[in-house]
């Protein structure tokens, strides 16, 4: 384990958020795909999948909340050391996060920074940005990738012991990469 669990369970989830935003590159270098965020039967079953707790509003602005903060934890993603910083602590003051440890569920102790009663999209993005803290203290900024696939802008995090995860689980990116390298090999030795 790279990470404790809560954080890489964060981690992952942050990364399923960004990924449900459209993310496929075509050939002219625009950006295609599907949202699969769109409606609020979308988000409750996102939200059931990631097993996010809390309250909820089922509502518009909730939904677009939670879009807006996707964007917000993609460029955190992406950013350099410095620059993630300070959006991980500008997040984390907006949200006026006051760290705990917490039991509930299934899950043994973890961190919480908000209020079961914050809205979602807080919620959401705190934890990201808790399990960020951790990333970045570590040293390990490194981890959090776009796929290496030449047509996909999904996100990924390397949890390998190795740490070569090149590619995202959203589609077959690593099969296809995989049997395009056979191939030019198999052509090349002809």
């Amino acid at each position: 384990m790279v990470f404790t669990n809560d954080t890489e369970v964060a981690l992952v989830s942050a990364a399923n958020l960004i990924n449900t935003a459209p993310f496929d590159v075509l050939p002219d270098g625009t950006v295609a795909g599907t949202d699969t965020l769109t409606t609020q039967a979308e988000l409750d079953a996102f939200t059931a999948q990631e097993q996010f707790s809390g309250s909820r509003e089922h509502s518009a602005a909730e939904l677009e909340a939670v879009r807006a903060m996707r964007r917000e934890l993609r460029s955190m993603w992406t950013a350099e050391e410095s620059a993630a910083v300070g959006m991980v602590n500008e997040l984390l003051a907006r949200a006026r996060a006051l760290p705990q440890l917490v039991r509930h569920d299934q899950w043994d102790w973890h961190l919480h920074a908000t209020a079961p009663a914050a809205p979602l999209a807080q919620r959401m993005g705190v934890e990201a940005a808790m399990a960020l803290v951790d990333v970045i203290r570590g040293k390990e900024l490194h981890r959090l990738r776009v796929c290496a696939a030449d047509d996909c802008q999904a996100v990924l995090i390397d949890l390998s012991k190795n740490r070569s995860r090149r590619y995202c689980d959203t589609g077959n990116c690593g099969n296809r990469a995989h049997v395009a390298a056979y191939r030019r090999r198999q052509s090349a030795n002809k």
